[in-house]
């Protein structure tokens, strides 16, 4: 696992957190439960930034989603839900 989530949960914005600071690109998509993709963002880390924040999600509607991360480190996938 190269990067972790703050929390199971969020509102309007996600909070990534990388195990050490890396220069690779990342490509986040977000699904829902039903698997269609709602949401995608390509972003490259600040260098010296453990953290990457994404806001905007403000608009989609509430419920269980999976987060997909993958960068030359590898893939990952996490379990959220989107909540008031």
């Amino acid at each position: 696992m190269f990067a972790k989530i703050k929390q199971a949960f969020f509102t309007d914005s996600l909070t990534i957190e990388w195990n050490h600071i890396s220069k690779a690109p990342l490509k986040v998509v977000l699904k829902n439960d039903q698997g269609e993709i709602c949401s995608t963002l390509e972003a490259s880390p600040e260098q010296h930034s453990k953290y990457f924040n994404w806001y905007g999600l403000n608009d989609l509607p509430y419920g269980r989603y999976i987060l997909e991360l993958s960068n030359t480190e590898g893939d990952q996938s996490v379990k959220l839900v989107k909540r008031v």
